[in-house]
């Protein structure tokens, strides 16, 4: 099994209202920096996306693929990779936990494995800073929109 990077942050909102964010693919390109295109292909019995087709533009990489996703209420979204140009596999998840007083603790975990070789150490710092820049795009997006205070109100 791949080894996975980790990283947490604290955010402002309940975890429904991060996890309303999370789910609102159709605004991606507005927040995260790299997703430019986004297409939901499939949704499940609940409504939410099964499959995504997303369109990366991130300098000199640019990617489109397919993703597989599973939701677990508002405690945890994972997904894996479907089809992909660069890519050979893409596992990651949020994980959401409460934290009281209307902050949640977002965990994002994230193994990618690209088709072109490349040494461990390196792979692992890119997917810190794709995990760190997520974090943060998602911090913002909730807490700017104000999604947690009206969850809570």
């Amino acid at each position: 099994m791949a080894e996975h990077t980790r990283s947490s942050i604290t955010i402002d909102a309940t975890p429904a209202a991060v996890m309303a964010v999370i789910a609102d693919f159709a605004a991606y390109p507005a927040w995260t920096g790299e997703v430019t295109e986004v297409e939901v292909l499939e949704r499940d019995e609940n409504g939410r996306a099964a499959q995504v087709r997303l369109v990366l533009d991130a300098g000199a990489i640019r990617d489109e693929h397919v993703l597989a996703y599973t939701w677990d209420d508002d405690r945890e979204v994972g997904w894996t990779l479907v089809r992909s140009q660069m890519l050979r596999s893409l596992d990651g998840s949020y994980a959401l936990a409460p934290l009281g007083g209307g902050r949640t603790e977002v965990t994002y975990q994230l193994a990618v494995d690209v088709k072109i070789p490349m040494l461990g150490m390196i792979k692992r710092k890119a997917e810190k800073v794709i995990i760190d820049r997520a974090l943060a795009g998602l911090k913002k997006r909730v807490e700017d929109t104000g999604a947690g205070k009206r969850a809570e109100g």
